[in-house]
């Protein structure tokens, strides 16, 4: 479960659950995933992306390419951690997203996340369309 507070575009407030650890009390690794997704979800979600209506509308989704994460601090249960996500590059057909996990100043683990656009049905890779495309290359600046 993941509880969202108010902060600035481009970070997302955590909070550190039972089921979010292991047996050692620490954050599972694997979850980190799960917090970048739902981070990038909320980030597009602030620029207007309702990704079920995207996939709807154009036929387009969203798909996780590649994924480098490194761990750098254990966060724990009851910890409030904030994900930090800005995007790094824009493609033809994808979107590299740096993401920083942080419980205050302390940095708890990074992600570099390639997104690459998909047709819904086919899978296949599809370009941006020239409107999505725009709104994301403002969102860069």
């Amino acid at each position: 479960m993941i509880s969202a507070f108010t902060q600035p575009p481009g970070v997302l407030s955590i909070r550190v659950y039972y089921e979010d650890t292991d047996t050692g009390g620490v954050v599972y690794y694997a979850n980190y995933l799960k917090f970048f997704e739902r981070a990038r979800t909320e980030w597009l979600r602030a620029l207007g992306v309702d990704q079920h209506e995207l996939a709807a509308r154009e036929q387009l989704m969203f798909v996780v390419r590649h994924a480098d994460i490194a761990y750098r601090q254990p966060a724990r249960l009851d910890d409030l951690i904030d994900i930090h996500t800005t995007v790094e590059e824009l493609g033809a057909s994808t979107l590299r997203f740096h993401q920083q996990a942080r419980r205050t100043e302390t940095l708890l683990a990074t992600a570099d996340i390639q997104i690459c656009t998909v047709h819904a049905v086919t899978f296949k890779p599809i370009r941006l369309s020239p409107s999505l495309r725009d709104l994301l290359q403002k969102a860069l600046h």
